[in-house]
């Protein structure tokens, strides 16, 4: 099985780490439209070609796997269409709505080339391609032979494309909207001078969410993948407005998620919690200063708009 990767960021680089240990897999190359030098580092200490070409690095792939930013997955099908030939498989793990890739298995399609929704269900690390996902599509249950041949943790959920990034995305507004409850709460608390008593009065509602150690593991998602995790919920916000619900409350979690994507800093620093929250807290205060951001007011309207997709 050959391989090429669209998008070379943590989930392309850790199915990389898993499959090359399969005797059936050959990783050919990889594509990013970031084509920095740590970037091209991380494919070629792994073996791969970096292309600073989309064609190149797809020749000869057998399996194309998408795994680009949302807000991009569309531009990486459309870009990658005209260098498809009929045989290959486009493999779309991206966050995005059912919509969004039903647009792309269009354009996937139409080159007379297979196309996957997958649906990546927990952090690829460090699991890989291992980790848990839902595949749907027409050749889903073709597939099935292959996937359980190279060890992939997976369900099919069925023929229509869509149906597994439904179930992601719809998922996502509870998963990162508790992120950003869990950030925006404890840095409002440490602003408002009370945040033991809020800690505290949280983690006797809610034992189970691992107060207070749980902070720490939110804050570090957030600050870290925050930029990539608001793009997904705009793509979520879209799903939510698709199916007659409020699209609005996820557009809402993308603007926390962005702001906290705009710190420097990737973890809580060490030190008493509160006093950590509240050093995050000054630090976003001044990136959104310096930006002037004002976060997307109207993201959920926008995510619906492919052509609000920049090259």
């Amino acid at each position: 099985m050959k391989i090429a990767f669209i998008g070379y960021g943590e989930a392309a680089r850790s199915f990389t780490d898993s499959l090359a240990q399969k005797a059936s897999v050959e990783i050919l190359a990889a594509y990013d439209i970031c084509q920095d030098e740590s970037m091209a580092a991380a494919a070629t200490s792994r073996g791969l070609r970096f292309e600073s070409e989309i064609g190149r690095a797809i020749s000869g792939a057998d399996w194309i796997i998408s795994a680009v930013t949302a807000d991009r997955s569309l531009e990486a099908a459309q870009s990658a269409a005209d260098h498809l030939r009929q045989g290959q498989l486009f493999i779309d793990i991206n966050s995005v709505s059912p919509g969004r890739k039903k647009q792309a298995a269009a354009v996937v399609t139409a080159r007379n080339a297979g196309y996957l929704d997958m649906a990546v269900m927990a952090p690829v690390n460090p699991r890989g391609h291992a980790t848990p996902i839902l595949i749907a599509g027409p050749s889903a249950n073709l597939l099935r032979a292959d996937f359980d041949a190279l060890g992939f943790r997976f369900e099919i959920i069925g023929d229509e494309i869509g149906a597994a990034t439904a179930i992601k995305m719809v998922r996502s507004m509870f998963v990162k909207g508790l992120e950003a409850l869990t950030v925006e709460t404890l840095m409002a608390a440490a602003a408002a001078g009370c945040f033991d008593r809020v800690v505290n009065s949280l983690a006797e509602t809610f034992p189970g969410l691992g107060w207070p150690d749980n902070a720490r593991y939110m804050f570090e998602r957030t600050l870290r993948h925050g930029a990539r995790r608001a793009a997904e919920m705009r793509e979520s916000a879209v799903t939510y407005d698709e199916l007659g619900f409020v699209g609005a409350l996820a557009a809402k979690i993308a603007d926390v998620q962005d702001k906290m994507g705009a710190v420097a800093a990737t973890e809580l620093p060490p030190g008493p919690l509160d006093e950590a929250v509240a050093r995050i807290a000054a630090l976003r205060r001044r990136a959104t200063e310096a930006t002037g951001s004002t976060a997307g007011t109207d993201a959920s309207a926008d995510a619906s708009n492919p052509a609000s997709i920049t090259p």
